[in-house]
């Protein structure tokens, strides 16, 4: 009877025992980016209040994370990440639709400031399939799941860890530093001054397809700090498909995403009609009433080869009203190639490539003509350009965790205007993590 009992015991442990085996109980990891950036003279034959300085410029930005998360439960995980950030921008974060640095969104000054990037909780809902093995990482504990498995993500976090997560160019600490080439340009995604959010994502996991969809805060005026916490009346709304395939041994993806944000938000067509004859128009006028906006992308990426990568986004916005969270364009496209360092013996290298182009919309573009001053552009008048970023990188991997990248970027038309730049910047980036 006694054999019998622990017989019925070890058979009743056994998962958890296999569990216990498999996965972390609590993880640390640990970030520190500094990005040091300089952009030589450029031609300017006017200036409004928020250009690009013709002067040259240097700005820095430092950031420090810590990523802390602890098992809650066999399928549910909390993350915290408190965070530092300081900072110094070039021409007061003004002046360009794709910042050269994407670091910098998180600085307000000289003086370190400490906030909370992440508080979240995720639970996973096994629903059958084939073991999938996920390796720890930051806010990621070493687990192993279903391939068939609902995902519940809730809390304060980046928009940008769920969504449009591309292989190659996604993390300006690490990858490409533009905010052109981190998402979609056009992606005005809900995100404080910082780019964090509060929220909900649920995930539909099955093989190789992923359904996403998740509704976030947005900020309560146009790129502020604070958050509007009514998200039944004011909200980001997204909607994500993806698909992983092989060609070969080849790894590629395919993402499918629509957003739509519904908040109080100023359109140009009513701050024109606003404006009275022969004066600037004023977004400020205008903000009273709410307002959404809507958007529809694509993002693909392909293994060329086991050392190279090629990534592809195209997405439009509807145009009508100011940008919420993130940088101004109403469409925008990009592409690039990322290659490993492995051909010149140099495995963990990496040198990357692209190319972007963004767009504003016809009312967007009468509005700054005519003097109209948005949170980011404003030269008093308008010759209209598509703003066109190139991207250069090389990232030496120094060991014990660090990597020290140098950067150049070259950018025509900045904020749109054919009468300014082009515009370089030329950055050296010393990234540590643990």
């Amino acid at each position: 009877m006694r054999f019998l009992f622990r017989l019925l015991i070890a058979t009743l442990l056994s998962p958890l025992a296999a569990f216990a085996q498999d996965a972390e109980s609590w993880n640390a990891h640990f970030q520190s980016t500094y990005i040091r950036q300089v952009q030589p003279a450029l031609h300017s034959a006017y200036a409004g209040p928020h250009s690009l300085r013709a002067q040259p410029g240097a700005s820095y930005s430092l950031t420090a994370t810590a990523a802390l998360g602890a098992r809650l439960g066999d399928d549910t995980e909390a993350y915290l990440d408190p965070e530092v950030a300081q900072g110094v921008p070039l021409s007061g974060l003004g002046g360009l639709a794709g910042f050269p640095n994407g670091e910098l969104a998180k600085t307000s000054g000289a003086d370190p400031k400490l906030y909370l990037a992440r508080l979240f909780v995720r639970h996973t809902f096994e629903l059958g399939g084939d073991p999938v093995p996920v390796d720890s990482d930051a806010n990621q504990l070493k687990s192993t799941y279903a391939s068939r498995r609902l995902v519940v993500t809730a809390g304060r976090l980046s928009l940008l860890d769920l969504f449009d997560a591309n292989s190659y160019a996604h993390d300006p600490r690490t990858q490409f530093l533009n905010w052109a080439l981190m998402t979609h340009g056009a992606f005005d995604y809900p995100a404080d001054a910082r780019g964090y959010t509060d929220g909900l994502a649920i995930d539909w996991d099955d093989g190789p397809w992923t359904l996403r969809a998740g509704r976030f805060a947005e900020p309560k005026s146009p790129n502020g700090l604070a958050l509007d916490g009514d998200v039944l009346r004011h909200h980001g709304d997204q909607v994500e498909l993806v698909h992983t395939h092989a060609l070969g041994a080849l790894a590629g993806a395919v993402r499918v995403l629509a957003f739509r944000a519904r908040a109080r938000m100023a359109t140009y067509d009513d701050a024109l009609a606003a404006a009275p004859a022969g004066s600037a128009p004023s977004l400020d006028a205008v903000r009273v009433a709410e307002h959404g906006k809507s958007g529809f992308g694509v993002d693909a990426e392909q293994q060329l080869a086991p050392d190279l990568g090629l990534f592809l986004r195209a997405l439009r916005a509807d145009g009508r009203t100011e940008t919420e969270a993130f940088m101004e364009a109403d469409a925008s496209l990009s592409a690039g190639l990322s290659l490993k360092g492995g051909r010149w013996s140099r495995g963990k290298d990496v040198v990357g490539l692209a190319v972007g182009a963004q767009a504003i919309s016809v009312a967007h573009r009468a509005y700054l003509a005519r003097g109209g001053v948005t949170a980011f552009l404003g030269d008093g008048a308008l010759r209209y350009g598509r703003e066109q970023i190139a991207e250069l990188y090389y990232a030496a991997e120094l060991g014990a965790g660090f990597t020290l990248t140098a950067d150049v970027q070259r950018v025509a038309n900045p904020g749109y205007n054919k009468d300014r730049g082009p515009a370089s910047f030329y950055a050296l980036r010393l990234h540590w993590e643990v």
